[in-house]
């Protein structure tokens, strides 16, 4: 990108953001990611997830989305959740500026490992949870938090629960949810799916743009996850510059 045009983009995002210079936030966006582990992921599913978001972070257009400003960077965490009180930190907060540094959480995503706890489903724990890592984190623009998962919440509060909560002020959450066994009958996979969107929208997504994104089943998890990441890192900026420049 020319510097005179690298130079508006970040102009016309920090406008659009309320920011009143470069300088006082060290990074664009603090974005972490949970992964279900709870008792309803099996061993096969656990590695298509890790497997899956490894690739997703390693595909072209999201590598691209990650370095279009590395000097306001994108600052990612992932970590692993099922029961409230049962989360576990795959990545800690990293910068991301290069395809190398995206290439060294890929390779931490597929080290041997079997993080499934067996435990309940806690939405609203594994939200509390990357509030905390939020507040120990980088100072960003804005911070989102990506929850993905197969289940409704079965133990603590609900994410809708902690709708006053100061812990989440400032934080948007996505959900991805994962769909019904592939050899499952349609209209179970359908209906199972129609279920779990309702209920997300409902209890988990919160804040300004909040959206939902489907994977069908665990199979499909890399290419949710690769068009999720695309719409949390590019998106914004794209319209805000498409919009400055008309």
């Amino acid at each position: 990108m020319r510097p005179g045009l690298r130079a508006l983009w970040v102009g016309v995002v920090a406008a659009g953001l309320g920011m009143a210079s470069l300088a006082e936030a060290g990074c664009r966006q603090a974005l972490a990611l949970g992964m279900d582990v709870s008792a309803s992921v099996d061993a096969r599913e656990y590695a298509l997830q890790r497997e899956g978001l490894a690739n997703a972070l390693l595909s072209p257009p999201v590598v691209d989305a990650f370095e279009t400003m590395p000097e306001i960077p994108v600052a990612l965490m992932i970590y692993e959740w099922s029961g409230f009180r049962s989360q576990s930190v795959l990545q800690p907060w990293i910068t991301i500026r290069s395809r190398a540094d995206l290439m060294a959480v890929a390779a931490r995503l597929r080290e041997d490992s079997d993080g499934r706890s067996g435990n309940a489903t806690a939405l609203g724990g594994a939200a509390l949870f990357a509030a905390r890592a939020f507040d120990r984190g980088p100072e960003c623009w804005r911070r989102t938090l990506d929850l993905s998962g197969d289940g409704k919440n079965n133990d603590g509060p609900t994410p809708l629960m902690l709708a006053e909560d100061p812990r989440l002020d400032g934080v948007t959450i996505n959900g991805l949810v994962i769909g019904a066994d592939p050899g499952a009958r349609v209209e179970q996979k359908n209906a199972h799916i129609g279920e779990l969107v309702a209920y997300f929208q409902k209890h988990v997504i919160r804040g300004a743009g909040a959206f939902i994104e489907v994977a069908l089943g665990f199979e499909g998890f890399e290419d949710a996850m690769r068009r999720k990441l695309l719409r949390e890192i590019r998106v914004p900026m794209f319209s805000a510059l498409h919009y400055g420049a008309r």
